[in-house]
């Protein structure tokens, strides 16, 4: 099974995404936190990770930044969040990350990204 890292804050959240992916046939690994998500990300080496920017201990921003600096993982990171705005995804964009997604989330959007970043690596 394709192992994903969901770094998500919210337990309904992390819920939601963790139970419609499984059921897509994915392996889910949950980081509740950046500084776990950073960790995480070098342990296990996730196939790709969803990247929440608001989080607790360190921001998505920097989890992200260290993540991709590490050297450890190469997983693309799409960033979920519920900041909408174009400088937004600027931002998240120039800290690493590879997409960008709007909370609430659009799963069959969502699911269409995972699957294109898949399957280019």
């Amino acid at each position: 099974m394709t192992l994903l890292l969901i770094v998500e804050d919210n337990d309904m959240n992390a819920d939601m995404l963790t139970r419609r992916l499984r059921r897509k046939g994915y392996e889910i690994a949950l980081a509740c936190d950046g500084g776990e998500a950073v960790t995480m990300a070098q342990e296990c080496r996730p196939a790709l990770i969803l990247m929440d920017l608001s989080l607790p201990v360190m921001d998505g921003y920097e989890a992200t930044r260290r993540i991709k600096e590490s050297g450890r993982c190469d997983a693309p990171i799409i960033a979920l969040t519920a900041h909408a705005l174009s400088e937004d995804r600027d931002k998240a964009l120039a800290a690493g990350c590879d997409d960008y997604e709007t909370k609430p989330v659009n799963f069959p959007r969502l699911l269409e990204k995972i699957e294109r970043f898949l399957a280019a690596s």
